[in-house]
């Protein structure tokens, strides 16, 4: 069934003028980029839902800058994969396409993806808690604690922790393009994290949008999609870039 299904997503998407792909862990997870969920999520025995929040940093900023130094580490020598390219040339062709991501690790950014719409953030940000200045930083390590520049405050990574709200106008604008997306592409996601878990609905209730779910393994939104295609995204969108290709 691969092929043919990839087919056919390339057919619909060749037929369209707007595509909107959201990704997320399991496309940088190819890279090398670690998932933080289960047994391989664990850092000096905490899980990352009891240090990527509001309260952890408050409570113990050094301990959090930590793991953010371990996971700067991580992430600073990989390299995107033949699926964050295939976005690229995807985008290439599309009139208007709009690429949404949950990962927080700048790898499409690197792939070359010229706007790629980070919903939670990016790794290599940070802001400040006092005039809330955002900037980008790429030390490795980074400085415990670091310090704004421009008023001294301290510094946090700028992504959207858990319990906190994402940007509105981030959320918007997203919806905006999905309300208008004919086709959509879910790529990598477990489907789980809510919003990014009901965009595809969206796109398929509001739009008539046609929606393929990319993914190593069925979720439990498959059933709701066009199409459910298991598989690494390495493998099956630069297939579907060939299947595109004119």
């Amino acid at each position: 069934m691969g092929n043919e299904a990839i087919r056919q997503v390339a057919e619909k998407i060749k037929a369209s003028n707007s595509v909107v792909v959201l990704t997320g862990a399991g496309i940088s997870q190819e890279s090398g980029v670690p998932t933080f969920r289960g047994k391989d999520g664990l850092w000096k025995d905490f899980r990352a839902e009891d240090l990527a929040t509001p309260e952890a940093f408050h409570r113990d900023p050094v301990l959090v800058w930590e793991w953010y130094n371990w996971r700067r580490g991580l992430i600073k020598p990989l390299k995107p994969n033949p699926g964050h390219y295939a976005l690229v040339e995807l985008e290439k062709r599309i009139p208007d396409f709009t690429l949404v991501t949950q990962n927080v690790d700048g790898l499409h950014r690197a792939a070359g993806s010229k706007d790629p719409i980070e919903m939670h953030g990016t790794i290599w940000r940070v802001r400040c808690l006092e005039c809330k200045r955002s900037f980008e930083n790429r030390e490795v390590p980074i400085k415990i604690l670091p310090e704004c520049e421009a008023c001294g405050g301290l510094l946090r990574p700028d992504v959207v922790w858990f319990g906190e709200s994402l940007d509105t106008k981030i959320l918007h604008a997203i919806y905006t393009y999905l309300q208008r997306a004919e086709v959509m592409l879910v790529v990598g996601t477990s489907a789980i994290v809510q919003p990014a878990a009901s965009f595809g609905i969206v796109a398929k209730r509001t739009a008539g949008a046609f929606v393929a779910e990319l993914n190593r393994s069925r979720t439990h939104q498959s059933p709701v999609f066009d199409l459910s295609i298991q598989g690494k995204a390495g493998e099956l969108l630069p297939q579907l870039v060939d299947y595109v290709r004119p």
